[in-house]
């Protein structure tokens, strides 16, 4: 019996770049990851975790958006969005990483497809050079959290 017959997994082919496949393969030798396969499964399932938030309806966390500050009038455009979506956000970090690039950390709380929206038009603006969220359910019973009780 094959392991698509025990429903097991199933084996498919995808395409990766030259290089990708290199800095993926050097990853792997210093992880102790054994193989490509263990490799790719790990990253899906992070994958998943990390934007398993779109299906939930509240969310909590945080956005990091990396942005180069002498495009136009970025700075300007990053407060007006924040503005629009002051119902989810909690609090916001501005950093100075060198003379042009800085670096934008957000904390939110509110509805995943709220949220969603603002990474959006994030996303959209010219200046932009990288957004990546940490967002996780708001709600202790959808994580399995009894009150007052610690998870480790």
């Amino acid at each position: 019996m094959s392991d698509v017959e025990k429903g097991t997994g199933i084996k498919f082919g995808v395409y990766i770049s030259k290089d990708l496949i290199e800095e993926l393969d050097k990853i792997m030798l210093n992880s102790g990851i054994k193989n490509r396969s263990k490799l790719i499964q790990e990253a899906l399932r992070l994958y998943i975790i990390e934007n398993k938030w779109i299906s939930l309806k509240e969310v909590a966390g945080s956005i990091s958006i990396l942005y180069n500050h002498s495009a136009g009038d970025i700075d300007e455009k990053l407060t007006d969005i924040q503005h629009t979506f002051r119902d989810i956000i909690v609090s916001s970090m501005h950093i100075h990483l060198d003379e042009r690039t800085c670096m934008l950390v957000i904390a939110v709380k509110g509805e995943s497809q709220r949220i969603k929206e603002f990474l959006i038009n994030i996303r959209k603006l010219r200046g932009v050079l990288l957004v990546r969220h940490s967002l996780l359910t708001a709600q202790s019973k959808a994580m399995g959290i009894e009150q007052g009780k610690s998870v480790i």
